[in-house]
């Protein structure tokens, strides 16, 4: 192995504040399972429920898989790091995480887009939604996200893990990501940083606009519909989406669009507590509280399996 590669990274985490990891690992131990569950139940309610078989819940039972992908490529590593004295993980471990983590997260940065261009025609072209969002063109638009969001981490990854890091093992994290490993390595890593900045805003702010023009478009839609009851459960159905949005979109632009060499010391591991943690916790709850036919098929699907025992 090149001598600039270390066999194993030390993620110091809160090792200056030792005091804090024991709530920390408690509050992980807590909600991991909760993101698990909760998602999983979007996803089977929206298999099993015939009703639900639309390009909305489409979408949705992606976004609930790929939270369930995004919180377990991280949460894991975190409850070691925080539950035990040696917190290591191997060179080949970092870069497993590093690929698969930002998979995810460059999926659903496109998927929430995907999401907001499906709204808008199902609200503001309702006569050609059903002629446009197919079946056959939802599978393209799923797989052409996939396929986008892989990409972008193998090439951003690919190229973080050529910097030199000249013997130095310790990251200041709870996990390995792009903007802290470049942070950490040593020699000319400008281009990385600029590559980084550029990439990012193909991937967070340009979406992040589309989804803006989109609700725009959309609330101007809403205005119009005259019965109430229409744009209660047309509000309702955007809000929810809105809220996934921000809570998704603030914490990676805030991370991501600037330099890594401006990042400060907290920065990464608060910011990774929160979209790697609390967005995929709070996911389920937004949609299921703000949405009457996800509430109703759980109501179902809860029944029936009291029913049949």
């Amino acid at each position: 192995m090149n001598n600039s590669r270390p066999e194993e990274f030390v993620l110091l985490g809160f090792a200056d504040r030792p005091w804090l990891e024991l709530p920390l690992f408690a509050i992980l131990l807590i909600t991991y399972p909760m993101a698990m569950v909760g998602n999983m139940a979007i996803i089977l309610v929206s298999k099993l429920d015939a009703r639900l078989h639309s390009p909305m819940y489409f979408f949705l039972t992606h976004l609930s898989f790929l939270d369930m992908c995004y919180t377990t490529s991280i949460v894991p590593q975190m409850l070691l790091n925080l539950g035990s004295a040696k917190k290591t993980i191997s060179y080949v471990g970092c870069a497993a995480q590093l690929y698969f983590f930002h998979t995810m997260g460059g999926t659903e940065c496109l998927l929430l887009a995907v999401m907001s261009f499906d709204r808008y025609m199902a609200i503001c072209k309702p006569l050609h939604y059903i002629l446009i969002m197919k079946p056959r063109i939802c599978i393209l638009m799923i797989s052409t996200v996939w396929l986008t969001g892989i990409t972008y981490a193998s090439s951003e990854a690919t190229a973080t893990l050529q910097l030199p890091l000249c013997d130095l093992n310790k990251l200041d994290h709870l996990l390995c990501e792009i903007p802290v490993l470049i942070k950490a390595a040593c020699g000319e890593k400008a281009a990385n940083e600029l590559t980084l900045s550029v990439v990012c805003i193909f991937m967070l702010a340009v979406p992040l606009c589309l989804i803006l023009a989109s609700y725009a478009c959309i609330g101007h839609a809403v205005f119009k519909i005259k019965s109430s009851e229409g744009r209660k459960k047309a509000f309702g159905t955007c809000s929810s989406h809105l809220i996934v949005v921000f809570l998704f979109y603030g914490p990676g632009i805030s991370m991501y669009l600037q330099p890594p060499s401006s990042i400060s010391r907290d920065q990464p591991k608060l910011m990774a507590l929160f979209y790697g943690v609390g967005t995929p916790v709070l996911n389920p709850f937004i949609y299921t509280l703000r949405n009457k036919e996800v509430k109703a098929a759980l109501g179902n699907l809860v029944r029936a399996i009291f029913a049949s025992k």
